[in-house]
């Protein structure tokens, strides 16, 4: 999917929203590794990755000819800032309205507004490719995040007291959202 939109951040400086391409393979991995280090609230941990450089590169040429997917870069002064991207749950009938979303920023980044654009940018993708539902799943411990979940339409439907496992803190609840389109 095709993508692309210039934002104004708190800051004044404009950020370019666009869909990741196979010469982004480097920039997005090391996105992925860095905004995984400097947070323990991302799904994973840097060391847990089994992508190289030429299998991101890869990944992102599928999902740029992907119509019910994309990848997302967000870029302020020629340097990637964040990613964020939505995939089907499923292609199953019974599952096929549904979409998950996904996001990490540096930690340089954030307090910006690059999360809120990139959000609001996977909803449009999302509506675009015909999904009716879009999920996501946060630490509830992550209130700011929650907060920009809930002011752009998204609502608490369940939660996971041992969602995830963190290796520095035990457990940690994950709270399950959702957005109709």
């Amino acid at each position: 999917m095709e993508y692309r939109k210039t934002v104004r951040l708190k800051d004044g400086r404009e950020c370019v929203l666009r869909s990741g391409r196979e010469s982004d393979g480097g920039a997005v991995l090391t996105c992925f590794l860095v905004t995984h280090e400097e947070t323990d609230n991302l799904l994973a941990y840097p060391d847990e990755s089994t992508m190289t450089a030429e299998q991101e590169a890869e990944f992102l040429g599928k999902k740029a000819e992907d119509p019910r997917g994309v990848m997302l870069l967000a870029e302020v002064d020629g340097e990637l800032a964040g990613t964020a991207g939505i995939d089907p749950v499923g292609e199953r009938e019974k599952i096929r309205h549904r979409a998950e979303f996904g996001i990490g920023i540096f930690r340089k980044y954030w307090g910006l507004g690059i999360g809120r654009a990139l959000l609001e940018a996977c909803v449009e993708c999302a509506e675009k490719a015909g999904y009716e539902q879009l999920e996501l799943s946060v630490v509830a411990d992550n209130e700011k995040a929650i907060g920009l979940y809930k002011s752009v339409g998204f609502t608490e439907y369940g939660r996971n007291p041992k969602g995830f496992r963190s290796r520095s803190s035990g457990w940690q609840e994950l709270v399950y959202m959702r957005k109709e389109l």
